[in-house]
């Protein structure tokens, strides 16, 4: 039975991709739970033109991540904590701490999005990768200062 994925599927396919399995397996798993669809004319036509949407969309916001980028990387983020000996930090800073600078600069960049390998505990300037696409990261600066 040929069939076309809506989905990515783990060892069959990528979403878009005319593949042939059996027929129960199409038939009693794939197409039921909307991973798949038959192999028809009208399906491929159907299938081709939602790529194209979907690759429109994805270019779309591709280039927005590219504009926030450029305005991210002019950007430098000052946070300020109480420091110890040897200018180690009272507490760290997180990604919220760097979330709560970043929210007046309105670019729509989520917590989730700051990849922080783990906190920051002394002071100095660091970059910290922001992804906004899966293929634009831009980098961040963040310079911690001892509080006056």
């Amino acid at each position: 039975m040929k069939i076309i994925l809506r989905e990515d599927v783990s060892n069959l396919g990528n979403a878009g991709d005319v593949v042939e399995v059996r027929n129960g397996y199409g038939r009693n798993f794939l197409i039921p739970k909307g991973k798949a669809v038959l192999a028809t004319a009208g399906n491929v036509r159907q299938i081709e033109h939602e790529k194209r949407v979907a690759l429109a969309a994805q270019a779309k916001r591709k280039g927005a991540a590219t504009e926030v980028a450029k305005r991210l990387a002019e950007v430098t983020i000052t946070i300020a904590r109480k420091v110890g000996e040897q200018d180690k930090l009272f507490g760290s800073v997180s990604t919220i701490d760097i979330m709560e600078k970043l929210e007046p600069l309105n670019l729509g960049i989520e917590r989730r999005q700051i990849h922080l390998e783990e906190p920051i505990k002394t002071l100095g300037t660091f970059e910290v990768p922001v992804k906004l696409h899966s293929e634009v990261t831009a980098p961040l600066k963040v310079e911690v200062v001892a509080e006056e």
